[in-house]
């Protein structure tokens, strides 16, 4: 029996549920635990430990999530880009 898949869209772009949430907790676990390891006493580090986790996030994320969109073209199309 073939799973069904939620789709939800975003920005215009469509993407999986699960891929969503798993993205977003990976960027707030990443975001946070780097904010937390800074220095108490200065914000500025903390700021940038932090803006670093959300980057570090976003990289993991990019990796584990794969594109499930399929491209297509024709050559009527392409004689139209022309």
């Amino acid at each position: 029996m073939k799973e069904e898949k939620n789709y939800i869209e975003i920005w215009g772009d469509v993407v999986e549920l699960r891929d969503l949430v798993r993205s977003i907790f990976i960027s707030a676990v990443s975001t946070m635990g780097l904010y937390f390891l800074a220095p108490d006493g200065s914000r500025t580090l903390q700021l940038f430990f932090g803006l670093g986790g959300a980057l570090l996030g976003f990289i993991i994320s990019g990796l584990l999530t794969k594109p499930k969109r399929i491209i297509s073209s024709s050559q009527e199309e392409d004689q139209h880009i022309s």
